[in-house]
């Protein structure tokens, strides 16, 4: 009779041991507070989001926003589920959870709380974005009114204002329709449509085809676009989004450099122990960037010289497209950049494995004449 006895007390401190690594394994944050507001079971998710007491600060705020929704669940026995922004214990933005107490025998309330930080990141993202899309869209269509009015104002009575605004009303309707292309095109990229199945994209074909969309803006600022590298490269993508995304670094470099420039596009492989690589550089010598805003140049409508922007034609979307391609692909883009001197963006993918390189010297253009 004692040995079962002592047996079952060992059987329930197993389950006990065990129940505590159930509860900590959990995602959601567990506390079951009693009749005093005292924690008598907690687990691993529920400290590090600061739910119970550990030291003053915002732990104690946390856990007083706590100890007030057990103190209305205990009070009226109804189940409450709220979201809340926690202060968490280190620096940084709030901790967004969802909050599930529920009333249970003895004056003892149960939490459940679910970090839904991302989700309210994603919300606030998609509320800047929206926010952003529609001013940006009302820039170029509140222009194109104006301008439609002016026109019609000046085409008997001075001919060559009628011409001025025709012109205007022609940049801002391509610039209109390249914003529109270049949202969809960033929707696409991100999740809106499956992404297509990669396929070997000589990168030879890929330069060819930037030099010859380029070639006009180029000429128009006497800019020379010239390619030098390696040759026999090869990646794994969509050959349309690789095209893109070099465009985009050219065109980019194009607008911000000064006339009779030169803007350098080569490419290497990259050799190490895990794996190959592809990059893809493009080199102005434009203004720079500054350093404060080199953290943020890839983020959507983000442009650190909005005149500038503006007067090019610019919708502030061409990094971010470039970004997502690059991280669709399963590589990244860097940038180095000094004021006044020129900025390099560095397209790097992962390249073939069975890829035999053949080095071309600098002077020689890829899909172009020797």
């Amino acid at each position: 009779m004692d040995w079962k006895f002592r047996q079952s007390k060992a059987d329930s401190a197993a389950m006990g041991s065990a129940m505590t690594e159930i509860l900590d394994a959990l995602l959601v944050g567990v506390v079951v507070l009693d009749d005093t507001d005292q924690p008598v079971l907690v687990n691993a998710a529920a400290r590090e989001m600061g739910l119970v007491r550990q030291r003053q600060g915002a732990a104690e705020e946390a856990h007083t926003i706590v100890r007030s929704l057990a103190t209305q669940v205990r009070r009226n026995g109804v189940t409450r589920v709220v979201e809340l922004d926690l202060p968490r214990l280190t620096h940084g933005d709030p901790l967004g959870v969802n909050v599930r107490a529920v009333a249970l025998d003895g004056g003892r309330v149960a939490i459940e709380a679910t970090d839904v930080t991302e989700a309210h990141r994603v919300a606030r993202v998609r509320r800047d974005f929206v926010a952003n899309v529609s001013h940006e869209l009302k820039t170029p269509v509140g222009a194109l009114q104006l301008l439609a009015e002016a026109l019609l104002d000046a085409t008997d009575k001075d001919p060559a204002a009628a011409i001025r605004f025709a012109e205007r009303i022609k940049h801002e309707s391509a610039r209109l329709g390249r914003l529109v292309s270049e949202l969809l095109e960033l929707s696409r990229l991100q999740g809106a449509e499956p992404l297509p199945e990669p396929e070997p994209v000589e990168v030879d074909k890929i330069v060819a085809e930037v030099l010859d969309r380029t070639k006009t803006p180029g000429s128009a600022k006497h800019i020379e676009v010239a390619s030098s590298g390696t040759r026999g490269l090869t990646v794994y993508g969509n050959e349309n989004q690789l095209v893109t995304a070099v465009v985009n670094l050219v065109e980019n470099a194009i607008a911000y450099s000064p006339e009779n420039t030169t803007v350098s596009l080569s490419t290497r492989v990259l050799t190490d122990a895990d794996a190959s690589y592809v990059e893809i550089a493009v080199e102005d010598q434009g203004i720079g960037i500054e350093p404060r805003d080199i953290d943020r140049i890839f983020e959507r409508f983000f442009r650190a010289d909005r005149a500038r922007s503006r007067a090019t034609g610019g919708t502030g979307l061409g990094l971010a497209i470039v970004k997502h391609i690059a991280t669709n692909h399963g590589g990244r883009v860097d940038v180095v950049s000094t004021v006044g001197v020129g900025s390099t963006f560095t397209l790097r993918l992962p390249a073939r494995p069975t890829d035999a390189a053949l080095a071309l010297p600098p002077s020689v253009e890829i899909g172009g004449t020797p």
